[in-house]
């Protein structure tokens, strides 16, 4: 009976183990998770004109599944991101929402370089048109978003 207890105690602790080391990998250390990383950090955000216009915190959550930005401009302005790479699509995507009660959707790829993001068209009065971001990393560890 206690030889028994043993062996199944020792089953039980293997199961365990190799149940927590498959809940431990990381599902989003991938190359293709990682291509948005340059944006990672802190920043002081500046206009063309080299005016501080407001702060901008970028971090990685859930298992480095998820890119979060929190903006906060010198003004009253304060918007989040929520930025993901999909791997059935291969696409990244951003959900923009600010406290003006404005938000974006936007979808792209990681081309040449750059992350490039647009939304779907919009109707405009007389015209369609799409939001378009583009983060460039620079040689100096800064980014470049037009």
């Amino acid at each position: 009976m206690t030889k028994l207890l043993l062996f199944l105690t020792i089953v039980s602790f293997n199961q365990i183990t190799t149940q927590n080391k498959k809940l431990n990998r990381c599902n989003c250390c991938t190359e293709k998770h990682q291509q948005f990383d340059f944006w990672l950090g802190n920043w002081n955000v500046y206009n063309a004109d080299g005016k501080l216009i407001g702060t901008n915190s970028i971090t990685k959550n859930y298992g480095d599944c998820m890119l979060k930005e929190e903006w906060v401009s010198t003004g009253s302005n304060r918007g989040t991101s929520t930025n993901y790479y999909n791997k059935k699509d291969e696409s990244w995507n951003q959900v923009w929402v600010d406290n003006s009660g404005y938000n974006l959707v936007l979808k792209g790829t990681f081309i040449d370089g750059r992350m490039v993001l647009k939304s779907e068209v919009v109707k405009g009065r007389n015209s369609e048109y799409y939001n378009q971001i583009t983060w460039t990393p620079n040689n100096d560890g800064t980014v470049t978003q037009l």
